[in-house]
């Protein structure tokens, strides 16, 4: 099992051909899955209004949630195991989503595909980029 980081999930499904050769040997070698926090990280930066943090999507979440299952990409939730975690995570980055999805890496023993260079900073989690 991998978990997926938010910008992962945009360039899947996307297709835009960032992603590296081994988080692409990750990505078909284990399942998948991705943080509802990724979801509600997407439907907040949509909804900006200042242009230059606004994120633009095409679909709905409904709509990446339904891809998500379409490809076999598990989505999983908030446990307060998970928001426990944080509470022990240094401090170098101080984003809550992607704190909560660190959390959740740790939390579960797997590993995060990123290319966020502020998670790198995380020795604990173990990461695939």
């Amino acid at each position: 099992m991998v978990l997926v980081d938010t910008h992962i999930l945009l360039w899947i499904f996307s297709d835009s051909g960032r992603l590296t050769e081994q988080a692409k040997r990750a990505l078909n070698e284990n399942d998948a899955c991705v943080s509802i926090a990724s979801l509600w990280e997407m439907a907040i930066k949509a909804s900006l209004k200042r242009e230059e943090k606004r994120l633009e999507l095409e679909e709905t979440i409904q709509d990446i949630a339904g891809l998500c299952v379409e490809q076999g990409i598990d989505i999983i939730p908030i446990t307060p195991d998970d928001c426990e975690r944080i509470r022990t995570l240094p401090h170098h980055h101080e984003d809550p989503f992607d704190r909560i999805i660190m959390a959740q890496a740790l939390v579960r023993g797997i590993p995060l595909i990123t290319k966020d260079e502020n998670i790198w900073k995380y020795d604990e989690v173990k990461k695939i980029w």
